[in-house]
């Protein structure tokens, strides 16, 4: 049985696709499926190749961080396992230049490297100045030459030194050979802010500073023998954390990604939640395309199905024919969606190429099951529930041409489709928040479409006479003949459209705000340890090379050393993050006003009040170190104790790149702590000349140039919104698809309508208005429920997934209602523009 059931299924395929009754359905499944797939393959391998190769911001696959040196036994281990090794020692110290009262000193700081350094990454040196500012060099795998060193550029202007001049380092001087143009594993702390002196780790010895310096960092960069061999180091990754947990070693933690970089970090997440929106979107645009295009292909077959019931064939037999053939092309689309997904994520690569600095990672089959098993849920969740009612239908129906009504099962099973559809997309986002949203935005939005589209058709029929014109009365007479149908088509229509706003001008808002987040005027430049007698100084030597709305804000270095009276030791956290925190000093601050971009989530900004200490203290860190409102944090800030309450907790925007503070104590409590200022601000052209002038007025000063980390967030944001308008292809595609198949939906019934009236004296043209009225109130309504919807979607998706200010836009609702309108007259147009071409009994013999 199975097997003739096998070869009838392909016969009756075959013929069907003759018909062209499955190619819209196999149209539908592909765009689905590709849309996914290409979003699929496109974010896994650059987030395969991001966790290798934004290994570069740590100069290596694992980097061991100590105190003291590490441990031999370690690195024996790393041996044997295959590992490279590469260790760096870095610390502050004074750089002196000069003879007698002509010479010069700086803090700078040190960093000494041993020979293979950096194992990932690129290292780049130039002799020029100019490009030097620019971050552009030539990328070298070698190190400083024993006796000679690499420095910042900005290390010069303050010592009065060029290229070839000595420098003292200790009790050893050195000779500048070469400025750094890039380092890859630098960082964005601000232990790193002053200006970088590079030499080889074999003359640290003989500066005399290792014996006399207390605070010295040792790091031991790791790295396997290739870069995609990421179990290697993982595997000793367990093996370092078992030896620190089984030996109680202190001092040292394991550096990730995620101690550095966070402004990097929340754009390419954020980048990667709006493909993924744009994924879903496309994906379930096309399942309700699936789900009617099944319904049309049910309508379509009913009389066969009949037919064949009248032949002999049982209910299961007929199930099983139309499971097969359905099986068959649901197999087909989604391994042809594969294919097309495959090939458009070479696409959007070729549109990022330039973020991409090496070879990416083979790709992953993860993307292409995913892929298959999209297709066919879609299948199953959306095209079954007809498949089960053509199982149904009477013998009788040969005869009178009845279709029974839905059965409780069919019904279940578009729930029951819904709900694993649901948890495929959660599997396929990867965030749970941004597919509850999404999928909630569309089920919330069919069931209100429904609902208001039925009510819509209740008010519509009291208006029937509100107007002679017999063309108006035929328009409310067909929507009220077909509700269930009008109202199918309304609610496709609806979800359509609200998916397509949603990514056109809901996005343009979505957009303007992520790239406010980080202006093209953000700041370039900080300044940091000012000192309280040249603040006044520094700032009009500012605002004399023409910046405006500059802002000094103090800095207090304090330790942690109390939470609610409970001291803070090694065994208080065992988060690493948080051991690392509560393990250094703190940069504090202390404004009366709350700083910009800064945003209160929680309790209330302090009131500065004489004799109380409060504090506002940034999420994040708030949540690593396991601190709430009310919560009491004592910091020693040079022998001065503060004990301050938690009154707020504050959101940052870390990629305006403006000055951020993890915790900031009212003015009131700080007034006797030891404190200098830093400032950020953006600095106009000839922004190297006012790092000369103050260099040279305030030598102890330390200036960072940022604007590499700008430009590189610039070119992120500009590459992936490139990405975005090629994914909205595939929406659009899938919007085409609903539109299309909303309109067609009933096409049968109003070719043998229109027929019919013909026939009884209705002339073409009085149909034809009928129509385009009946089409602009069905398209009208339709694109005011999706503006409605996109406006709401767009909202919730501002609010509670990019955390961006939402504004509104009534323009949305003014493009719905056209748009809408609009488009169910051409279809409607394309559609049903032969049926009043040709004679009324044509019409009626072929329906």
């Amino acid at each position: 049985m199975l097997m003739s059931s096998l070869r009838q299924s392909l016969r009756m395929t075959a013929r069907d696709w003759r018909a062209g009754e499955l190619r819209f359905l196999l149209v539908a499944l592909v765009v689905a499926v590709s849309a996914l797939t290409a979003v699929g393959f496109f974010v896994d391998r650059m987030r395969a190749g991001l966790n290798r190769d934004a290994h570069q911001l740590l100069g290596a696959d694992l980097l061991i961080n100590a105190d003291q040196p590490l441990r031999q036994d370690w690195r024996d281990e790393a041996t044997r396992r295959g590992l490279v090794l590469a260790d760096t020692v870095t610390f502050p110290s004074m750089a002196q230049a000069g003879q007698g009262d002509a010479s010069q000193a700086v803090l700078a700081s040190l960093k000494a490297v041993s020979p293979g350094y950096p194992l990932r990454g690129q290292l780049k040196i130039t002799t020029s100045q100019e490009d030097a500012s620019e971050a552009l060099g030539d990328a070298t795998r070698e190190i400083p030459a024993p006796g000679t060193v690499w420095v910042d550029v900005n290390l010069l202007p303050p010592l009065k030194a060029k290229l070839g001049s000595s420098i003292q380092l200790g009790d050893k001087s050195f000779r500048i050979t070469r400025l750094i143009a890039a380092e890859p594993d630098r960082g964005a702390s601000f232990a790193n802010f002053a200006p970088r002196v590079m030499l080889a780790l074999s003359d640290l010895k003989a500066t005399g500073l290792v014996d006399n310096y207390a605070r010295i960092t040792w790091r031991m960069q790791v790295a396997a023998q290739s870069p995609n061999d990421r179990a290697a180091i993982a595997d000793y990754e367990r093996w370092v954390r078992a030896r620190i947990a089984a030996d109680n070693v202190k001092g040292v933690r394991i550096e990730t990604l995620e101690n550095g970089r966070p402004e990097m970090r929340s754009t390419l997440d954020r980048a990667e939640r709006f493909l993924a929106l744009v994924g879903l979107l496309s994906a379930m645009l096309a399942a309700v395309a699936v789900a009617m295009a099944a319904r049309r292909f049910m309508q379509r077959h009913l009389d066969s199905v009949a037919m064949l019931r009248c032949l002999g064939m049982t209910q299961n037999e007929v199930g099983l024919l139309f499971l097969i053939e359905f099986a068959l092309v649901g197999l087909a689309g989604s391994v042809l969606g594969v294919l097309v997904g495959f090939g458009a994520h070479y696409v959007l690569l070729a549109l990022i190429e330039p973020l991409i600095r090496t070879d990416l990672p083979p790709v992953s089959p993860l993307p292409a099951l995913q892929g298959i098993i999209t297709g066919m849920l879609l299948l199953v969740g959306f095209a079954l529930p007809p498949v089960l009612q053509l199982r149904n239908v009477p013998h009788n129906r040969v005869i009178r041409r009845e279709q029974a009504p839905p059965r409780p099962m069919a019904l279940a099973t578009y729930g029951l489709g819904t709900a694993v559809f649901i948890g495929l997309l959660l599997w396929q986002a990867g965030d749970l928040k941004l597919a509850m949203l999404t999928a909630g935005g569309f089920l919330g939005g069919l069931a209100l479409f429904a609902l208001v589209g039925w009510l819509a058709l209740l008010g519509l029929r009291s208006l029937r006479n509100v107007s002679k014109n017999q063309g108006w009365r035929f328009a409310i007479t067909s929507l009220g003949r077909r509700p269930g149908a009008t109202v199918v088509q309304i609610v496709s229509l609806s979800l359509g459209l609200m998916a397509l706003l949603v990514l056109t001008v809901v996005r343009g808002d979505l957009m303007a705000a992520w790239r406010l987040a980080t202006p093209p005027d953000a700041p370039n430049r900080f300044i940091i340890n000012i000192q309280p007698d040249q603040k006044e100084g520094v700032e009009k030597t500012i605002r004399a090379s023409g910046v405006g709305n500059l802002v000094l804000y103090p800095m207090i270095r304090g330790r942690l050393v109390a939470v609610n009276g409970n001291p803070v030791t090694a065994a208080t956290y065992q988060d690493e993050r948080a051991k690392a925190l509560s393990d250094r000093e703190f940069n504090l601050s202390s404004v009366k006003d709350l700083p910009e971009a800064n945003d209160i989530v929680a309790g209330q900004w302090y009131r500065d009040a004489p004799g109380v200490a409060e504090a506002s203290v940034e999420q994040g860190i708030a949540q690593t170190l396991r601190l709430k409102l009310g919560d009491t944090m004592r910091f020693d800030m040079g022998g001065l104790l503060v004990e301050a309450k938690i009154t707020s907790l504050r959101k940052l925007e870390w990629g305006s790149m403006r000055a951020n503070f993890f915790v900031i104590i009212n003015p009131a409590a700080m007034a006797n702590a030891p404190t200098t200022y830093m400032t950020a601000f953006h600095a106009p052209a000839g922004g190297v000349g006012l790092a000369s002038t103050l260099t040279r007025q305030y030598p102890n000063l330390t200036m960072i140039d940022v604007s590499g980390i700008i430009r590189q967030l610039q070119d992120v944001l500009d590459q992936v919104v490139t990405a975005v308008e090629f994914l909205f292809l595939f929406t659009l595609a899938s919007g085409v698809l609903v539109l299309y198949a909303a309109l067609m939906g009933s096409t049968a019934e109003r070719t043998r309508e229109a027929g019919l009236l013909r026939a009884l004296g209705a002339t073409r043209g009085q149909l034809a208005t009928a129509q385009r009225i009946e089409f602009v109130l069905v398209g009208g309504l339709s694109g005011l429920l999706a503006a409605s919807g996109a406006a709401a979607l767009g909202w919730a998706l501002a609010e509670y997934q990019f955390k961006f200010p939402w504004h509104f836009e009534p323009q949305v609702w003014a493009a719905g209602l056209l748009v809408g309108a609009v488009c169910a007259l051409v279809g409607g147009w394309l559609g049903l523009r032969n049926v009043l071409r040709q004679p009324p009994l044509q019409t009626l013999r072929e329906a």
